[in-house]
């Protein structure tokens, strides 16, 4: 609804639409719904309720407008009504799971939804694996998103052609294509800090503006954000949200990031050409303050024991290096990196 309320008032039409949550896009990270909300709503002619349903939708009829019914989310009390031309609804999708059978090999699905393990595996009413049987898509309710049903399946294949495979979900990119863009991968920061406080780490942010990208301000496009979610302690990337320009591009370098593992160490060196919008990532990643550097991170990937070292790094050859590693090393060393 909110793609389309952007596209329509820019044909000079005058829009309102309806959220039942208490803020708008409520699935984004909250500042970077704030800052949409001042930038693609505020200067425009554009209305909006949140924390309201549409209870009853009066056709057009005999020359009088469309009427929309509004109640209250929480307490279902009347609370306003609407007179529009036309209403478009966008009430999202719910699994379409009767007939299929399931109750015949005990598996009862959760508000139509069919239970899966990670690797996208059935699973009956006692939690037990239903052989040979797959979910992939919507009905599974892991995410409603055309890309991450595509790459579910493509996990299937892997296990059933016999290499096993678990796709991180956290890594599936969002996206909403309003201008300009919004994108999303991984937690939010409220997500993240929740997540912190039960498993005893700390939340860091790390922000960059699209007025620093010479790219972006050459368009005319300098109205943006990105914004970094991680954890100072190990470089661990929780989130990446972005608000600008192509935004909805530019968030695959934080996806794939997040999918291989890369800590914030491991990237934040990378070479971005000059001028693209690609160096708003660049920047982000660079701003970031880890605790420990590049060599730890990479070292804690192998089968080595990470071990500590000297300023050395800085300064020696890669032979110095290995040596220094291996001398320092409380077990025998079986693999190390050279960086």
């Amino acid at each position: 609804p909110k793609e389309f309320s952007v596209q329509l008032e820019r044909m000079d039409k005058k829009v309102t639409f309806i959220e039942a949550l208490d803020q708008l896009m409520p699935g984004f990270d909250p500042e970077i719904s704030k800052l949409a909300q001042r930038v693609l709503i505020n200067p425009r002619n554009i209305d909006y309720h949140t924390g309201v349903f549409a209870s009853k939708i009066t056709p057009a009829r005999d020359g009088k407008p469309v009427t929309i019914e509004l109640i209250d989310a929480k307490t279902k009390e009347q609370k306003d009504s609407l007179e529009v031309d036309a209403a478009l609804i966008a009430t999202g999708r719910a699994p379409f799971t009767q007939g299929l059978g399931l109750e015949n090999i005990d598996v009862v699905t959760q508000r139509g939804f069919v239970p899966v393990d990670e690797r996208m595996r059935v699973l009956d009413a006692n939690g037990n694996l239903v052989p040979h049987l797959y979910c992939i898509g919507d009905t599974n309710g892991k995410m409603m998103l055309a890309h991450a049903a595509s790459a579910q399946g493509i996990s299937v294949v892997e296990q059933v052609t016999g290499r096993d495979h678990v796709l991180n979900h956290l890594s599936i990119p969002a996206a909403c294509f309003t201008h300009p863009e919004i994108s999303m991968v991984g937690l939010t920061e409220p997500q993240a800090r929740e997540k912190a406080e039960k498993e005893g780490f700390e939340v860091s942010v790390a922000k960059t503006s699209f007025k620093a990208n010479t790219k972006a301000l050459a368009e005319n496009e300098g109205e943006g954000l990105a914004k970094l979610i991680y954890r100072p302690d190990t470089g661990e990337i929780l989130g990446v949200h972005i608000f600008g320009l192509h935004a909805a591009d530019l968030i695959h370098e934080a996806s794939n990031a997040i999918a291989l593992g890369s800590h914030i160490q491991d990237i934040k060196f990378a070479v971005h050409a000059h001028p693209t919008l690609s160096e708003v990532l660049d920047e982000l990643f660079k701003s970031a303050k880890v605790k420990y550097p590049l060599f730890t991170s990479r070292l804690a990937r192998t089968n080595t024991q990470i071990v500590s070292y000297s300023r050395c790094f800085n300064t020696c050859s890669p032979i110095q290096l290995l040596k220094q590693v291996k001398a320092q090393a409380s077990e025998p060393v079986k693999e190390a990196v050279a960086v």
